[in-house]
């Protein structure tokens, strides 16, 4: 039976540069971003996005982000991946903690969530129901 952790992130850090751009191609990126959690989750998170824009403002995205912190009162760390979208105004995004990735007290997390944001906020919902195996 799976829990619900609910928690707010906000960004700390958010560093992106372009590795192709091309007229006609757009343009794709590697971002480096750092997140704080407060809520269930409490802690930061370190990502790696890989973003392509194929037009101006839309962007196709995956990323690896690893939390190191406590969830739910457990201490320890796992790495979530995620798939999704954005464009000037809203994030579409479906994440999972990768099988295996959860140490210490975390240790057989398994989970997932999916996040839908809208506009720019000093501060994010984010849900993740999970379960240990």
């Amino acid at each position: 039976m799976s829990t619900t952790a609910n928690a707010t992130f906000s960004v700390v850090q958010w560093d992106e540069k372009p590795y192709h751009e091309q007229a006609g191609e757009g343009k794709t990126t590697r971002s480096h971003v750092i997140y704080r959690y407060e809520g269930d989750l409490v802690g930061e998170s370190t990502v790696e996005y890989l973003m392509h824009y194929p037009e101006a403002a839309d962007a196709t995205y995956v990323g690896l982000q690893r939390f190191v912190g406590t969830l739910a009162g457990k201490t320890g760390s796992f790495v979530l991946t995620h798939n999704g979208t954005a464009n000037a105004v809203d994030v579409f995004d479906s994440i999972e903690v990768v099988a295996g990735s959860a140490t210490g007290e975390l240790a057989g997390l398994r989970g997932s969530g999916k996040l839908a944001l809208s506009g720019h906020a000093e501060g994010y919902p984010f849900a993740l129901e999970y379960e240990f195996v």
